[in-house]
């Protein structure tokens, strides 16, 4: 008889937009997969980063367009700050567009964000990316 395996602990997301709307439909989607647990909400950067700096996650969802502080700029600070290093791996940090996704692209990879995706995505590419910036460990 072969040991059993205790299942692998859910990927623990944060949400980042500035609409509540968008915000609880990831919400809703993310709970109905038992793999994710969605372990904060915030309505932008500043948010954001106070969140990780206390709450131990996997992968950021994160809006590009917010007011105050946005996606791209959230991205690198909670990826060069020492309080959230602190925890472990930074979580990686996946940016939603709404619009001409290829301009935000620079910014995006400079911030050190995994994945920018339109928000329209389907819910399995979405799945997938999580999964996977879940798993990348950078060389």
């Amino acid at each position: 008889m072969s040991p059993r395996r205790s299942p692998a602990p859910p990927i623990r997301v944060l949400i980042v937009d500035d609409s509540s709307r968008q915000r609880e439909g990831w919400a809703l989607l993310l709970g109905s997969q038992p793999e994710f647990e969605v372990v904060g909400q915030a309505s932008d950067g500043a948010g954001a980063l106070a969140l990780t700096r206390r709450t131990p996650v996997d992968v950021v969802l994160m809006d590009l367009h917010m007011r105050r502080v946005g996606g791209a700029v959230a991205a690198a600070r909670i990826r060069s700050d020492e309080r959230v290093a602190e925890q472990g791996t930074p979580p990686r940090v996946i940016l939603f567009a709404t619009v001409d996704l290829d301009a935000q692209l620079p910014a995006a990879a400079e911030a050190g964000a995994y994945a920018v995706l339109f928000k329209d995505v389907e819910p399995e590419s979405l799945f997938d990316t999580i999964r996977a910036a879940a798993a990348y460990r950078p060389s």
